[in-house]
């Protein structure tokens, strides 16, 4: 508003004077048909410059139209993320193998950290296997039909891992023995079993080692860390938590059953 007062202003100072007076020489007759080119000139050349830029704009519109036809004519899609149903064996049927879960002599949690080194493998068919008492008889009647772990050595060689997977019947029964677990270990009624790998791997079988256990669809992953020199781990051990996080979270939910759930297809 204040702009358009003050161009107001200026445009009535502009024509004040005598609407009809004669230009006092032939200098200034000469000037105004010159001016009046001038004038004409740069209003030529300013409407060409706005032709040319609308001009432009058209080009780079068009071009980038063709660009998304040609994309499309030549078939050119991204990547669509598919999801696989997990959570039931009935639509999760392949079972798990060793394979597939520990394919290699190290594991690698973290690529930013060194790998755990494999010592030995196992998949059996009796989970009473990998977890005794009542967790082991609880697994069982959940449908439980197999057990794939490993016992590996942790990257500084201060600690014993027994790792794996149970293969239960749905997420309903998963989730069931999550909630059950913890009373049963702490009641001493139940336990998972570390898995000794040779001679000097005896303490992962002891009673003193830190246990962890998650659910993802219808398998429920577990990890069993103890020290290499057989002493307690301590409620506060960062290592012992750093193992039972990469070995549950990142790599055998995280890497080895987010390969089961997620499919990446064109």
């Amino acid at each position: 508003m204040v702009q358009g007062r003050s161009y107001g202003s200026a445009g009535r100072h502009a024509h004040t004077g005598p609407r009809h007076a004669r230009p006092s020489s032939v200098s200034e007759l000469l000037a105004r048909p010159q001016k009046r080119t001038w004038q004409a000139f740069t209003t030529g050349l300013g409407v060409f410059a706005m032709l040319a830029v609308c001009g432009l704009s058209s080009f780079f519109i068009v071009a980038d139209e063709r660009q998304g036809r040609d994309a499309q004519a030549s078939g050119a899609a991204p990547p669509v993320t598919v999801l696989r149903d997990i959570s039931s064996r009935e639509d999760d049927p392949a079972p798990l193998t060793v394979a597939e879960v520990f394919p290699g002599q190290e594991v690698t949690a973290d690529p930013a950290r060194p790998p755990y080194r494999v010592l030995k493998t196992q998949l059996h068919r009796r989970c009473s296997t990998g977890a005794s008492g009542e967790i082991g008889k609880l697994l069982t009647d959940l449908g439980c039909d197999q057990v794939v772990r490993a016992t590996l050595r942790s990257p500084t060689g201060a600690y014993l891992v027994t790792a794996g997977i149970f293969n239960l019947d749905d997420a309903e029964g998963a989730n069931w023995a999550h909630e059950k677990i913890k009373p049963m270990l702490d009641g001493e009624r139940g336990r998972f079993e570390g898995m000794v790998a040779g001679k000097g791997t005896e303490a992962i079988a002891l009673s003193s080692a830190h246990v962890g256990w998650h659910v993802r669809g219808h398998y429920l992953v577990y990890c069993v860390t103890a020290r290499a020199d057989a002493r307690p781990v301590a409620q506060n051990d960062t290592e012992a938590g750093q193992i039972l996080a990469d070995m549950i979270e990142l790599y055998l939910s995280g890497t080895v059953l987010e390969k089961r759930a997620v499919v990446s297809a064109p």
